[in-house]
């Protein structure tokens, strides 16, 4: 499934173009004009220091969804209403390996800006319906516990939000509404019971 497909409706970049007419019966058609994108919103592509990588940059998109998603991780962590689905990656760092946390991370992290209009990035990750599904693959994600069903999808929403404001980001912030927005258009995707 393409991220693409997903959010055609909220994040397609809109094209204009204007023709203009001159005395002399020519026209000619200025270059079009591409309208920012909710990634442009977030941060864009304008390069910063890394604060996870010494001398490293990162686009300042990037930087701000990778603090929400890493917040909004460390919130699930600690919600014993859905913490259970993640119990493998929450064995995982409780025995000091962060390989799942550091996959997870950049999996939502390029999700969330590729769905945001990001252009430097490419989601690579399980669609959404295999990556809520337990089992194995191809058709199943082993490293979750159980099918999501819709009270916990909404909690979800809940820890976002929360994670996004333990990033610094208040829940009125219209960038995140719309990302709010984007996720809530995935329910039907995710909830499987």
């Amino acid at each position: 499934m393409k991220l693409s497909s997903l959010f055609s409706v909220i994040l397609g970049i809109a094209m204009l173009t204007f023709v203009m007419g001159s005395c002399s019966k020519s026209s000619s058609t200025p270059p079009a004009t591409t309208q920012p994108t909710l990634y442009d919103s977030l941060g864009g592509t304008t390069l910063v220091s890394d604060p996870a990588t010494s001398g490293a940059t990162i686009e300042k998109g990037r930087l701000l969804v990778r603090n929400i998603i890493d917040s909004t991780i460390f919130v699930i962590a600690a919600d014993t209403i859905i913490n259970h689905y993640f119990a493998t990656l929450l064995a995982e760092v409780g025995a000091g390996n962060l390989s799942g946390f550091e996959a997870l991370s950049k999996n939502l992290t390029d999700f969330v800006c590729v769905g945001t209009g990001a252009k430097d990035f490419t989601y690579t990750g399980l669609s959404m319906t295999v990556a809520h599904n337990p089992g194995t693959s191809p058709t199943g994600n082993p490293r979750i516990n159980e099918k999501v069903d819709n009270s916990d999808f909404t909690q979800f929403e809940v820890d976002l939000f929360a994670g996004a404001n333990k990033a610094g980001v208040p829940s009125t912030t219209p960038a995140l509404i719309s990302v709010g927005n984007i996720v809530e258009s995935l329910r039907t995707t995710v909830v499987q019971r």
